[in-house]
């Protein structure tokens, strides 16, 4: 198997538990249909929808609802059919509240999307092809959640030589990407295929962990005889799915600060995201639904499951069979960079990776201890901050010295967290300042 020209060692970073056993061999399968579907008209970054419907309207699986209100934002589809019963405040992931549209599901309805034209994508423009991801409201699927029709138009100054698709997973727990290369790589291929003619590129490089032999072996015995696409296993180590990490890893480029992967000749997108571009093609259909990881020892089957976006968490884990007698914390997305539930009723997003159902056993003591300038968070960090000065400044509210000391640098990994023995929430410190710097700003 041929190896990126350049590939180095993932510097800094650290070795949690993969915790992958529970999902990494169970096929997926798709949830019944939940009694009522909740889209907040945020769920992808940059500006939220636009709603476009109201309330007691019908709509049908695939209906647009929502409507992009600028070039970085997303419109957003029904992902079931029934009749907008509510559009108001509702609770979000990320622990406040957003402008939902709130769907009662037809109990008796076949589900069945309008009869819509699905164009050949060979006889369209890279520009039509942009256009047409941006209408079914693509984003990216790893978690960010960024439009994926932005990626796909890059300044005509800053010309791309290569595609780099991130197959890693490296969060623990979650396998969704896993079984999407492992059950579907000639859709992977196909949307590769489309992003190459979108872009005007000719290379690509797939970087999947080598804990993942079988989705190694799928996505290299399907690459297209007409296509320059090299497969490269990569060291197991997390964050190896960070985009800039991956870049470094394969090609040996640094991304400078304050940059972005195009400032070096690359896009990078998730596996899951580009099969999902590919599907657009297939069926016609907007993304209205996606592949979530529901796992951990607190839930009492874990599965792989296909999810309408928009579904409420109660309703994904009764679908689950439940949580257990000892399950003690959910979190959307993995343990290192998801974000703890607080409400059974919050809905799933079109960035929704997974969601964990930890035991009180899984869970880290939340007792903090003084900081014993040990140095493990800046041998941790694979940024190269220093998250022991970071965190001191956080605890006194002291946002603009952190700015000066590279924070929007920090990718929010979590990798100092995990490191500091002493148990201080460092990440979590530097998403408040993040947010507090942005507010100031805004203000």
């Amino acid at each position: 198997m041929a190896r990126a020209s350049g590939a180095v060692q993932l510097a800094g970073g650290v070795h949690p538990p993969e915790l992958k056993a529970l999902t990494e061999a169970v096929q997926i399968r798709r949830m019944p249909f939940p009694d009522e579907i909740v889209l907040p008209l945020r769920q992808h970054a940059g500006k939220p929808a636009m709603v476009i419907v109201r309330k007691g309207n019908r709509v049908e699986r695939g209906d647009k609802i929502a409507e992009a209100d600028g070039f970085v934002s997303s419109p957003i589809h029904a992902s079931a059919s029934g009749t907008i019963t509510d559009i108001s405040l509702w609770p979000h992931p990320d622990g406040s509240y957003a402008e939902a549209v709130r769907i009662a599901v037809e109990p008796f309805s076949a589900q069945a999307a309008r009869p819509r034209l699905v164009p050949d994508w060979r006889g369209l423009s890279p520009e039509q092809i942009i256009q047409a991801i941006q209408d079914a409201g693509v984003v990216g699927l790893g978690g960010a959640a960024f439009p994926t029709h932005v990626k796909l138009s890059p300044p005509k100054e800053k010309p791309i030589d290569t595609i780099v698709l991130n197959g890693c997973e490296c969060e623990p727990y979650l396998t969704t990407d896993h079984r999407t290369m492992v059950e579907y790589p000639e859709r992977v291929h196909l949307g590769l295929r489309i992003m190459m003619r979108c872009i005007g590129v000719t290379r690509a490089i797939v970087g999947i962990e080598r804990n993942k032999p079988d989705a190694i072996a799928a996505i290299t015995a399907t690459v297209p005889g007409d296509l320059d696409v090299t497969v490269q296993p990569v060291t197991v180590k997390y964050p190896q799915g960070a985009e800039k990490m991956l870049i470094d890893t394969l090609l040996g480029r640094r991304v400078p600060s304050g940059k972005l992967p195009m400032d070096v000749g690359v896009i990078v997108q998730n596996v899951a995201s580009v099969a999902t571009i590919a599907e657009v093609f297939e069926s016609g259909l907007p993304l209205i639904e996606r592949i979530v990881t529901v796992t951990g020892r607190g839930v009492k089957n874990p599965a792989n499951l296909i999810v309408p976006v928009g579904t409420k968490l109660r309703d994904l884990l009764n679908a689950c069979g439940g949580v257990t007698e000892d399950a003690y914390e959910i979190v959307f997305g993995g343990p290192m960079m998801g974000t703890a539930q607080a409400n059974l009723d919050v809905p799933l997003l079109k960035g929704t990776t997974g969601v964990v159902v930890l035991t009180e056993a899984d869970c880290k003591s939340k007792d903090t201890h003084p900081c014993i300038r040990c140095g493990h968070c800046l041998d941790a960090c694979p940024v190269f901050l220093n998250p022991q000065l970071l965190g001191r400044l956080a605890m006194v509210a002291r946002y603009e010295e952190m700015e000066a000391n590279h924070l929007m640098d920090c990718m929010l990994c979590g990798c100092c967290s995990f490191a500091c023995p002493s148990n201080i929430p460092l990440s979590q410190l530097f998403a408040l300042a993040k947010n507090a710097l942005r507010t100031r700003q805004a203000a």
